[in-house]
């Protein structure tokens, strides 16, 4: 958990902009007087200050130099400028300061900016860029809709779509400056109040899930970039057949025969995604309980050494604590109440993940630990398929990959010796296990008494996307002792 407790600022009101200021903000920036003065805007010592207020009180300040240099005050709270300015019907979000100045310029006084502006091309992980929103979660929660008005450059269409994917695609709009502006401020320096005002009347909801239109569609982008290649898995010859869409969540549903290493594969995945892509990850794990077990095994796969004394090789002190750290950034244990193992329930708590940190998989470990109670009348086929479509969606709406562990029927041994590699038809309950999935995997070893190996297949068995992958089967090496997995050769 983050500590909460924050440094508040010293902060003296200013009682006139210098004349300096004073030509910068209303002459170059065309902000109005009095909204300066409404936002207590300062110039110190050849700094502006731009102090946000929260239920009245200033909470933090960003300081900025006429080069564009930028801080905000050690310890003091991160939420958005001009806090108290959201309003429940529709606030509009901008990048910057002078964005939100240049909002209220135009007659929005419901407008609010980020603190920390748009996440830099590249970066995977950014989920720290949207911290602030833990601050603002009651509030915001209260608001019906929102329109997006951040910058057009790539930077900005990364927060525009980070934002809403953790506010609701359904409650968000976004706009589209004029040629030649970037932003509100430039907007309103090149033509005035009157074309921020026609932009907002005239912002775009994004697209609702069920009805779109080929205009909603960005298909121009798509043909310029390519269809994008899959993530890779941390294992180059996985990769050849299995990836991870960059391009929209999916669901992935993940069999075996019980003891074959479902789990301990797919949470060395989850550390590999973790590791190279920056990737939050959410754990509903109840076999790995107690969730300190869990953890443990997390943090081998991350180090590479046991965590157990029984190992002489067992890790340090220190790269223990550079694990936990690095775990708490990266993974949230997901579970509800005991008596409410839903899937509905499961899919609630994901869902705030996603708009807390940015959650980009969600691992559901088993199936079988789920609660499954389901409405008279209805059979065993029906609410599978009902279950499955309830958790694709929140996978496609969410753009969160959602990783489902459902054990095989029991299964026969070949001529005694191992069984056979089971398929998502072997799952118990319906076919739909592998009509609704994305992708498939299936993950073997011989138990065979002559096979003493550590041999394990991962058998690639529906992939939905062709450019993600293909069918086919790859064989990596488990090391016991750390729980990761390596290639053969």
């Amino acid at each position: 958990m983050k500590d909460n407790t924050y440094k508040k600022p010293n902060y003296e009101l200013p009682q006139e902009l210098p004349e300096e200021a004073y030509t910068y903000l209303v002459d170059e920036r065309a902000i109005p007087e009095h909204i300066l003065q409404r936002n207590k805007v300062g110039f110190v010592d050849g700094v502006f200050k731009f102090p946000f207020i929260k239920n009245g009180e200033i909470v933090n300040i960003k300081s900025r130099t006429l080069g564009k240099k930028f801080w905000q005050e050690e310890g003091a709270e991160k939420t958005f400028y001009g806090y108290d300015d959201i309003d429940n019907k529709l606030t509009i979000i901008v990048e910057g300061e002078f964005d939100k100045l240049a909002m209220e310029a135009a007659g929005f006084l419901n407008s609010v900016s980020v603190p920390d502006g748009a996440p830099s091309v590249g970066t995977k992980n950014y989920s720290s860029k949207f911290d602030f929103l833990d601050t603002c979660e009651g509030r915001l929660n209260e608001v019906s809709q929102f329109i997006l008005a951040v910058d057009n450059d790539a930077p900005g269409k990364l927060l525009e779509e980070e934002l809403a994917r953790r506010l609701g695609w359904g409650r968000c709009s976004r706009v589209i400056w004029p040629e030649g502006c970037k932003d509100a401020n430039e907007t309103l320096i090149k033509h005035g109040p009157e074309a921020i005002k026609k932009i907002i009347d005239e912002a775009i909801p994004f697209p609702v899930e069920g009805v779109y239109w080929v205009n909603d569609l960005d298909i121009e982008t798509l043909y310029e970039r390519g269809l994008q290649p899959g993530l890779d898995t941390g294992w180059p010859s996985l990769d050849r057949h299995y990836s991870i869409s960059q391009e929209s969540g999916e669901l992935h549903i993940v069999t075996g025969i019980p003891g074959h290493g479902k789990s301990e594969f797919l949470d060395a995945l989850m550390v590999n995604l973790s590791k190279d892509e920056g990737w939050n990850i959410g754990l509903f794990s109840p076999e790995n309980f107690p969730l300190e077990y869990h953890a443990s095994k997390l943090i081998e796969k991350y180090i590479g050494k046991p965590f157990s004394d029984d190992f002489k090789t067992r890790m340090t002190q220190e790269e223990l604590q550079t694990a936990r750290q690095w775990l708490n950034e990266h993974f949230s244990f997901v579970m509800p109440d005991e008596n409410n193992l839903t899937v509905t329930a499961i899919l609630e708590l994901a869902k705030i993940l996603v708009y807390r940190r940015g959650m980009k998989a969600l691992v559901i470990d088993p199936w079988n630990e789920v609660d499954h109670s389901r409405p008279n009348g209805m059979t065993e086929t029906e609410y599978i398929s009902h279950s499955l479509t309830k958790i694709r969606r929140f996978s496609r709406i969410n753009n969160c990959h959602v990783f489902l562990v459902a054990h095989p029927f029991k299964m026969t041994k070949v001529e005694g010796k191992t069984y056979p590699v089971p398929t998502p038809y072997d799952i118990s309950g319906s076919a739909h296990w592998r009509n609704k999935a994305d992708n498939c995997l299936s993950v073997w070893r011989d138990v065979s008494p002559e096979n003493q190996t550590f041999e394990v297949q991962i058998h690639i068995q529906k992939i939905r996307k062709k450019h993600i992958g293909r069918l086919g089967m790859v064989k990596l090496k488990y090391e016991y002792s750390t729980g990761r997995y390596f290639e053969t050769s």
